[in-house]
């Protein structure tokens, strides 16, 4: 994801388009006419987020938000529901959406991007000036959210609301609150599904191989213009060819990568759709903080040398975010079966939040990091229990 694209109750109306590899899903389809794909999964792998939303019957608008440090970020608005029930209300709760690392707002639609990176002076597309992705989940926490609460708080008129965060996007949630603690009473409830904060139980062999030369692989990654990773269409294309297939016999190991590990609620006819709008490309950065995170066995802010620590910090090293001041009343939701979020940091995590409300383990010992988005039967296993708490939330004050 560029900076931050969230999915908000938060003005044009849009047309829907296509999605960013849609060029690609195209020629996966004609290289494979044998698939057994409907039409409904190829149309779905095709548009984009305001496309996918209109098809099914919602309002959706867009909107652009500018932050201090000249990022303009795109928020998707879906205003009211689509039966006659749900008409415009200016009183109707607001409901943040912010996605987790290399996706962006279509990542809340595909079971049912490459966003636009736009700035006000730098090219996200120039391999020499790489200045563009020099960001971290700091910054979205600090920066992008800030920037995009005070906007939603201006559209709708309404001073609290609700955020629900998959994984780096629960990592910002907690990033905003500690570094901007005034932000802590404008929500009603917040709803972070495997957060990535802590990594101390996590065996990945590939994090624990390539964390300890993070500096030099970001510095390389730069210097070589490439300090955009997972973004390459071409790449994609080949892998779905060669992997993703129904009649591959590789089959398995392309469900294995999408999910980070095995799932009994991934729906593998839907593999076009994901791949058509996924991975939507992070900063190499965003993945260097988290190394420096699980280097340090700690959750603090980006480390940017001694002397920026100094400008920017007042120290040489930098600090660790205060768990303390993140007083949002806070859920938290997390799975046995997660490869990239081990269940048991995050219930580490919620051992250090002053105002937990709640922490729920997915009754499925299967369910996987992606299947909090993408899975079967989500919505029995915590949807309808998370509907019911932001109402509750909403009751008691």
């Amino acid at each position: 994801m560029l900076r931050l694209l969230v999915l908000a109750g938060c003005v044009a109306l849009v047309l829907g388009g296509k999605s960013p590899h849609a060029d690609y899903v195209d020629e996966i389809f004609a290289r494979n006419p044998s698939a057994r794909y409907s039409t409904d999964i190829h149309e779905d792998a095709r548009l984009d987020v305001p496309g996918l939303v209109s098809k099914y019957g919602y309002p959706i608008e867009s909107h652009q938000v500018t932050t201090p440090d000249g990022y303009i970020l795109t928020l998707h608005r879906i205003p009211h529901g689509r039966d006659q029930n749900n008409r415009p209300d200016p009183n109707k709760k607001v409901v943040i959406l912010v996605h987790g690392l290399t996706s962006s707002s279509a990542s809340f639609l595909l079971k049912k991007g490459m966003t636009s990176g736009r700035h006000t002076r730098l090219n996200p597309d120039s391999k020499i000036n790489q200045n563009f992705w020099r960001f971290s989940w700091d910054e979205i926490g600090n920066i992008d959210l800030p920037a995009s609460l005070t906007y939603i708080e201006r559209v709708t008129g309404q001073t609290k609301l609700h955020y629900i965060g998959h994984s780096q996007g629960g990592t910002t949630f907690l990033v905003l609150n500690s570094l901007n603690p005034q932000f802590n009473e404008k929500f009603y409830s917040s709803h972070a599904m495997a957060p990535g904060v802590f990594f101390k139980h996590n065996d990945n062999s590939l994090n624990a191989v390539l964390s300890p030369h993070v500096s030099f692989l970001e510095s390389a990654a730069f210097a070589m213009g490439r300090a955009e990773v997972f973004a390459s269409r071409e790449f994609i294309t080949w892998f779905a060819l060669r992997y993703c297939a129904e009649e591959s016999i590789f089959s398995p190991i392309c469900t294995s990568l999408i999910v980070s590990g095995t799932s009994d609620h991934f729906n593998t006819t839907m593999i076009p759709v994901f791949l058509g709008h996924a991975p939507a490309g992070a900063s190499i950065r965003q993945f260097a903080h988290y190394a420096l995170c699980i280097n340090t066995d700690s959750f603090r802010r980006y480390d940017h040398g001694t002397l920026t620590n100094l400008r920017m910090y007042g120290r040489r090293t930098p600090p660790e975010y205060d768990l303390n001041k993140v007083t949002a009343p806070t859920y938290i939701y997390y799975a046995t079966n997660d490869n990239t979020v081990h269940y048991q940091d995050v219930r580490l995590v919620a051992s250090k939040l002053p105002n937990l409300k709640g922490a729920f383990q997915i009754e499925s010992p299967t369910f996987n990091h992606m299947d909090f988005l993408w899975g079967t039967g989500v919505r029995n296993l915590f949807y309808t229990k998370m509907i019911r708490l932001m109402r509750e939330a909403e009751n008691a004050l």
